[in-house]
């Protein structure tokens, strides 16, 4: 056999030999993609801590929709928002932005105040719920931060939401 069929049969054998045992790394090895926390398997930060952010905006939901050119909440939205409430009323040390969206139609002016309505509308309803005024603010983006970007119901009815961010320490 000439040298290099040799090396190549050589570490073709060291190749498999290499993964005989499953379990040779196994030893005392940290699992990083485990729940880790102080709360019983919950993470502080995560979706999964129902004081997070992150909790916030996946479970409890962030965001709410309008029909074409309303301003006005739905059942739908109202449910949404109660829970905004809860967590709100429960996590006191947070403050929330409530940005207002609108869909492409129309000009940039009327969005601008359609936005304004929207994110004013869904303040209030969080006011008149007994969140404190000085928690809250709002800001109308109109059509200029759209979340889906083409022609068509499906994206303008995405487009027209008021969402609510959550920040800690924010200064009003």
């Amino acid at each position: 056999m000439r040298l290099p069929a040799k090396l190549t049969m050589l570490m073709a054998v060291l190749a498999v030999s290499a993964c005989t045992n499953a379990n040779r790394f196994d030893n005392g090895a940290v699992d990083l993609n485990a729940a880790t926390g102080s709360a019983g398997g919950i993470v502080p930060g995560s979706a999964s801590d129902p004081s997070s952010p992150a909790y916030f905006q996946q479970t409890v939901g962030d965001r709410v929709l309008f029909a074409v050119d309303q301003s006005s909440l739905s059942p739908e939205a109202r449910a949404t928002l109660d829970g905004q409430v809860q967590w709100l009323l429960t996590n006191a040390d947070y403050n929330a932005v409530i940005e207002g969206h609108a869909d492409e139609q129309g000009t940039r002016a009327y969005n601008l105040a359609l936005g304004a309505r929207r994110a004013n509308a869904v303040m209030e309803y969080l006011i008149a719920q007994g969140i404190p005024a000085s928690r809250l603010r709002f800001v109308s983006y109109g059509k200029e931060r759209p979340i889906e970007i083409c022609s068509e119901e499906a994206c303008y009815a995405k487009n027209r939401r008021a969402v609510t961010i959550i920040s800690a320490g924010l200064s009003s």
